[in-house]
Formats: structure tokens, sequence, C-alpha cells
């Protein structure tokens, strides 16, 4: 069943503070062990084994790292495409091409982001992607994803939506932020799959 209104935002936030709270425990060991993992699990996918074009996203702080699965990808000869935060909270896009593409942007008194360097691509680029990352909390036994509250990734799926682009969606998450339920709302969108550093688990 759905939730709608207050009640499944305000689920949300707690629900938010509680994974945060898990991730900001982990040591620097346990970020090293699990970003290679994921990017071995990840790179098992058969959609992104045949995708030309990934809209990804440059990890931060405890999240799933990212890094090594961008690398690989990169490697492949795949595009990968990485966002900019907007002062609107909607995303930009640009390419990756290596390390040396990214550059440290600081948005006003939030946390240090690593953005692509180079020609910004227009906030359309992500229609063009074949399968799209997608950062998290949490994902639920019917794909519905918790996402961090700031709303750029909703703007990218309504964006999705009314381009007609139907890219893979795929959220990578550690092996206990797979549950039983996340609060859901009218907007939220379910994922095709989640990978975590154990394995990759599809949704119908």
């Amino acid at each position: 069943m759905r939730h709608g209104g207050a009640g499944a935002e305000s689920d949300k936030h707690m629900l938010r503070r509680e994974f945060l709270a898990v991730r900001n425990r982990l040591t620097a060991d346990d970020l090293r062990v699990t970003a290679a993992a994921l990017a071995d699990r990840a790179l098992e996918l058969p959609e992104l084994a045949h995708a030309r074009t990934v809209a990804a996203y440059v990890s931060v702080g405890a999240e799933p790292g990212t890094r090594a699965l961008l690398d690989a990808l990169h490697a492949r000869g795949v595009r990968v495409l990485l966002p900019t935060l907007l002062p609107d909270n909607d995303l930009d896009w640009g390419a990756y091409t290596g390390e040396d593409s990214l550059a440290r942007v600081r948005h006003g008194g939030r946390m240090e982001l690593l953005e692509p360097a180079g020609e910004r691509l227009g906030p359309d680029a992500v229609t063009e992607a074949d399968v799209v990352l997608l950062p998290g909390l949490a994902v639920d036994a019917r794909g519905m994803r918790l996402g961090r509250g700031g709303g750029s990734y909703d703007r990218v799926l309504a964006r999705l939506d009314g381009a007609g682009a139907r890219p893979a969606l795929v959220v990578l998450l550690y092996d206990t932020e797979v549950v039983a339920h996340v609060p859901a709302e009218a907007h939220d969108r379910p994922v095709r799959a989640v990978v975590t550093p154990s394995g990759i688990r599809r949704f119908a």
C-alpha cells in the first residue's frame, strides 16, 4: 500500500536519520572493501554490460563507493554522465573521462561534491542514458527507493518520464539497506534492481 502526504514524509525523515547514523559508523576499511565489492557486483548486471551511456554519480562521505565502478565503466568505453548540482537543486550533467575530469565544488554550507569539470550538457542529457544509477538510503521489497530528500532525483525521474525515456533504474546500497518496506508517495517510482556488495536483487 502506498502512503501519502505529511505522514509518509515524516516517516521518511525518521528513516533517513536511522540509515545515515548506521553509515556514519563505517570505517575507512569498510568503505574501501565494500566499494570494490559493489563495483564487481554492478559490472555483472546485463544492463550495464550492454549500456552505451550510463548516468551515475560520485559517492561522497559514507555512501556506497562508486569510484571503482566509474573507472571500470569508462575503461569499457561506456559514456559516463555525472551530475552537477544547480542552485535550484536540479541536476545538469557532464562527462566523466577519468579522475582528472572531476572538480571539488562546495554548494553553500552543504558538503563538498566531486563534479565533472568539463562542458555542461544540460539537464536533458540524462534522457540519453541506457542505465541510471541512483543514490539512495534504502530500497524495499517492491523496489521503492528511499532517497536523501533533496528532490534532485525526483526531478530526474520526472524528466525521464516526460521524455518517454525508459532507462534501467538501479540503486546502489549496502546489504543492510534492503528492507521490507519504505514509505512511498505518489511521485515515487520503483527501481529495476538494487546492487549491494553481496549481490543483485531484481524487482518485477
